[in-house]
């Protein structure tokens, strides 16, 4: 009987051993599903893309009014296919500076902010020309965007860097929020965005910048 009762003893330790284990591996598992520095594929779930969506200013000086009420420009239809052609990995690595400069020329970092490569596309070049150039406002992009933007965040010093970036024509998107420094009353989020090409294991250096007017 005491014989028996050891057994059983020793049984349930073990399991409780046995049960901590796997709750410690699913924790770490958790905490690497969600935000990343460099290395992550965008997805529903862990990314928020609003900063592609027309709430900060852009290249038009026209867009200044962030609160008028004028009807926002309709998106094409999201092009499944175009996406589905995409390469999803690579060797190619896209780095930088994300600033702007004031009218004395001083540059003023993007710290600690949110980048994206988003794949030029005929989806993506609508907004770039409609939206970031010519300052129109567009309604909110299709989810399914998500799954194919690369994002990183910037340093202290406005550094960034892409790495594993598949050969590609993308849009490389940052924001720099900036107050008094650049003369407004109130801190605004001015969006940059350019064109960036890889092929193969290039190393692109590539700095995000613009003046303020």
């Amino acid at each position: 009987m005491k014989k028996n009762i050891v057994l059983l003893l020793t049984f349930f330790v073990m399991l409780f051993l046995f049960s901590g284990c796997v709750q410690r591996e699913l924790a770490l598992d958790n905490s690497g599903a969600g935000y990343t520095h460099d290395k992550t594929w965008g997805d529903e779930e862990n990314i928020d893309i609003s900063d592609l969506d027309d709430t900060n200013m852009t290249e038009s000086e026209t867009v200044i009014t962030e609160d008028s009420l004028t009807e926002k420009m309709a998106r094409i239809p999201f092009p499944a296919s175009e996406y589905n052609r995409l390469a999803r990995s690579g060797k190619g690595t896209v780095k930088g500076s994300i600033f702007v400069k004031d009218a004395y020329g001083e540059r003023i970092l993007g710290k600690g902010t949110r980048l994206y490569l988003n794949p030029l596309t005929s989806y993506s070049q609508q907004w770039y020309e409609e939206s970031y150039l010519g300052g129109n406002k567009m309604k909110k992009a299709d989810r399914r965007l998500f799954n194919y933007l690369r994002f990183t965040a910037s340093n202290t010093e406005g550094e960034f860097a892409f790495y594993g970036v598949p050969t590609g024509s993308y849009y490389l998107i940052g924001t720099v929020k900036c107050g008094n420094e650049c003369g407004y009353d109130t801190p605004k989020n001015i969006r940059i965005a350019t064109r960036v090409n890889i092929r193969g294991n290039q190393v692109i250096q590539k700095n995000l910048s613009r003046s303020i007017d």
